[in-house]
């Protein structure tokens, strides 16, 4: 069974809830809309994968020309293995 909760302890809830949001509110900016935050986010994250497998197409063409292995093309260029 379910505890029945009092009006008092709904308005306290209701309050700290509210509170929570204000303090969200200011950290994200006045005016700003987290949806819209996002939607940015991930139209970047999909600019930054496009550019890095083009990155890795041109590195792999190269690692061909040079006759060696794209390991040590990124090795070659001081590029992380796993980026």
């Amino acid at each position: 069974m379910h505890a029945r909760t009092s009006a008092k302890e709904r308005e306290t809830r209701i309050s700290e809830l509210e509170a929570e949001v204000a303090k969200l509110q200011k950290e994200l900016g006045n005016g700003e809309d987290a949806q819209q935050i996002v939607s940015r986010h991930i139209k970047l994250l999909h600019r930054y994968n496009e550019a890095k497998d083009a990155t890795q197409i041109i590195i792999g063409k190269l690692a061909v020309h040079k006759q060696t292995t794209i390991r040590q093309t990124h090795e070659d260029y001081g590029l992380a293995n796993d980026d």
